[in-house]
């Protein structure tokens, strides 16, 4: 399937699989017809959910019925062996059987296992875990958020890089705008990585504009979209932000739903509301990237749905049209 990008699924992995990975590969398929699924797991179970609703001409079927599981530490399911649905997954990228590889399983043990099997791009030392947040103008792409609780200026002048090059890859019509994640505006502010990074990426000749520091109150304003901290400070950002939305929505629908007043003021906004909630559908915005391989990983999160899901699988499609590690190549 020379023309088809090929995408390598871990079928099992994550909460309700493999049916709603199955689902979100159907689902996908209706409006993204060049992709190429080489799924991996249990083929009986596969089969049963697939039932003949897309062609044959574009799936194949892995048996395995070995799983990495959401309790086992990274060690845990790396001891497991190379046949759990996990590790052949991405061991099919790394043969060049799979453009990329995603799963919904357990984000340490992917991150130790995709280590174990692919090679970083040269000059990288660490992966970065990064994601895509709405904003006021479109959409950031964030990192690291988790894969490295310590970085150094290289790293982070790295993260910098990898995430200005994934923006281009997402967004190829759109010019990266790169800030760092900071307790303060000022040139003075942050600690010492965090100001050597400042003077390094004023330094470096870039093809991305480097907007200094950003808070964490400006994150949503959307004048900047290459967001870069460490993986601790990027987490606590995303739980936060994540927390938030959630918030949000719960209160507005309890004042919404709590009176008479509330569900006709709901009726006669309903078409408003349902841009809201979109707006903050984190199904939209999933599939997170660990960028730095040199061959992409996609992490769906574990809790999502089947539409969750094969709206990662349109992420997959994407980096893989933008040449995400050709650029990271290039930049790097």
């Amino acid at each position: 399937m020379p023309d088809l990008i090929k995408i390598a699924v871990d079928a099992m992995g994550g909460d309700g699989s493999p049916k709603k990975i199955i689902n979100g590969i159907i689902h996908n398929q209706k409006t993204n017809n060049d992709n190429y699924y080489k799924i991996f797991g249990d083929k009986n179970i596969i089969e049963k959910h697939l039932n003949n609703k897309i062609s044959k001409d574009l799936y194949e079927i892995v048996h395995t019925e070995d799983v990495v599981k959401s309790t086992d530490s990274p060690l845990e399911a790396a001891k497991r062996g190379k046949n759990t649905s996990m590790w052949l997954s991405i061991e099919s990228v790394k043969n060049k059987e799979a453009d990329i590889v995603i799963s919904a399983g357990n984000t340490g043990a992917l991150l130790v296992i995709a280590k174990l099997n692919l090679k970083m791009i040269e000059n990288i030392d660490k992966p970065a875990l990064s994601a895509l947040w709405p904003n006021k103008k479109g959409m950031s792409v964030v990192l690291d958020l988790g894969a490295n609780i310590e970085c150094s200026s290289k790293n982070l002048v790295d993260f910098t890089i990898m995430g200005a090059s994934l923006y281009k890859s997402l967004y190829p019509n759109e010019t990266p705008n790169a800030a760092l994640l900071n307790i303060g505006s000022e040139e003075l502010k942050g600690n010492e990585i965090i100001k050597e990074t400042f003077q390094n990426l004023n330094d470096k000749k870039k093809n991305f504009n480097f907007a200094g520091y950003i808070e964490g109150d400006e994150i949503m304003n959307g004048d900047v979209n290459v967001i870069v901290s460490d993986g601790f400070t990027g987490n606590v950002a995303l739980k936060t932000a994540e927390g938030t939305a959630n918030f949000i929505t719960e209160e507005l629908k309890k004042v919404l739903g709590g009176s008479i007043l509330g569900k006709i003021s709901s009726l006669l906004n309903i078409s408003n509301l349902n841009r809201f909630k979109k707006r903050l559908d984190p199904r939209l915005y999933n599939g997170a990237i660990f960028i730095g391989l040199d061959s992409p990983v996609v992490k769906s999160h574990g809790g999502t749905d089947y539409i969750g899901f094969s709206n990662s699988l349109n992420v997959c499609n994407k980096i893989i049209k933008g040449n995400l590690i050709d650029k990271i190549r290039n930049n790097i």
